[in-house]
């Protein structure tokens, strides 16, 4: 019975700082540092989220008038070719 009252003690002891550091206690100074580096990092994301849809948005485009130009060029040289078998004698 003594030995367990002991190993109780021992345990609770060794317990006590534990508990004590597991509680975070920042300063109003630390948990203003904290909201400005979660900030930066929010608009460091939105950056790239940015960038990637810019970037998406501007192959989009590109292929879109590559496909409506060259749709273009064939719709003209078939008009020219049925002008041309119109008017030729």
């Amino acid at each position: 019975m003594r030995l367990g009252k002991q190993l109780a003690g021992l345990a609770l002891a060794m317990a006590l700082p534990c508990v004590a550091y597991a509680i975070p206690q920042d300063s109003p100074k630390q948990d203003m540092k904290d909201a400005g580096h979660a900030t930066k990092n929010a608009a460091k994301d939105t950056g790239r989220a940015t960038n990637n849809s810019a970037r998406r948005a501007g192959h989009k485009t590109k292929t879109t008038s590559k496909k409506a130009a060259h749709k273009s060029a064939t719709k003209t040289r078939h008009g020219a070719a049925k002008v041309e078998q119109k008017t030729q004698p």
